[in-house]
């Protein structure tokens, strides 16, 4: 191992198996995560304070966004993938789209797919669309943090070479080369840093003005993950769109990032053109 390299920590990436039945640090950050998300917004739901004269959801609306979001996240994330990230195998293959269990999900793609759930929801219940976005972008980082921890446990989604970098890390299926740990990167921006920022945004505006929160969640995503891109090994079947791995190269992660920072934005103006509710 390169004298500059820290040891893989081998943890297995199932948690615990009995018989054909395993449960994988994987499956178990999607069910923290959204479990984790749903209790935080029962407590942002029960602050009066902060929704103004508008239409608060529910326990019951809360209980079903769960359940809309994550089936919005699994089908969009799924046809985000085959449509920007591997088009021409599922092409060939078209029966292999189904095949969730196998792996395969795009974050951009599973975005798009809660936000139209969210919004089909919130239609049904009289509830603002926006003001339900933007509970469901509060919340969001807590998954995005998970996620990618249960990627570094996986092993999946390493970093760029980095031979030079004192907390490289050398990954099992990654070559013998040290790589970023991007995966820690991402947890800590698209996660953690995210999550906070959202957090005190909240307590200071509060959901009055709806797409606010949404919006900052969208420009501040995009911003961590292009910045995260930087360090992250592009996807071994697209390569750079341009650029070189020693320039700065476009990843597909960066390209789709730069339509849903315009969106985030748009949002924000929108809000800002409104009175608070």
């Amino acid at each position: 191992m390169p004298a500059l390299a820290i040891p893989f920590p081998q943890i297995d990436p199932i948690l615990f198996q009995i018989g054909p039945f395993a449960i994988r640090w994987y499956a178990l950050a999607y069910v923290a995560g959204l479990i984790g998300g749903w209790l935080y917004a029962r407590r942002l739901a029960a602050r009066v304070d902060l929704w103004g004269n508008q239409k608060i959801p529910a326990q019951t609306d809360l209980d079903d966004l769960l359940v809309w979001a994550a089936i919005g996240v699994v089908l969009g994330g799924r046809l985000g993938y085959v449509l920007f990230y591997n088009l021409e195998s599922y092409l060939a293959r078209p029966a292999e789209i189904l095949a969730v269990w196998r792996g395969g999900m795009s974050f951009h793609g599973g975005l798009v797919g809660a936000g139209v759930a969210v919004a089909l929801l919130a239609r049904r219940r009289g509830i603002n669309p926006l003001a339900l976005m933007d509970l469901a972008a509060a919340v969001a980082p807590i998954g995005l943090g998970l996620g990618r921890l249960a990627n570094f446990i996986n092993g999946e989604l390493w970093g760029r070479p980095a031979p030079d970098f004192p907390f490289a890390v050398v990954f099992p299926n990654g070559g013998p080369v040290p790589r970023h740990p991007s995966q820690i990167y991402e947890a800590a921006t698209e996660g953690l840093l995210l999550f906070v920022l959202l957090a005190v945004l909240v307590n200071r505006v509060g959901f009055r003005r709806p797409g606010t929160i949404a919006g900052v969640f969208a420009i501040g995503y995009a911003a961590a993950r292009i910045g995260c891109e930087f360090f992250r090994e592009p996807d071994p079947q697209l390569g750079f769109l341009f650029g070189t791995e020693t320039g700065f190269g476009l990843t597909m992660g960066m390209l789709l990032s730069l339509p849903l920072a315009a969106a985030g934005l748009a949002l924000i103006l929108n809000a800002r053109q409104r009175p608070a509710v």
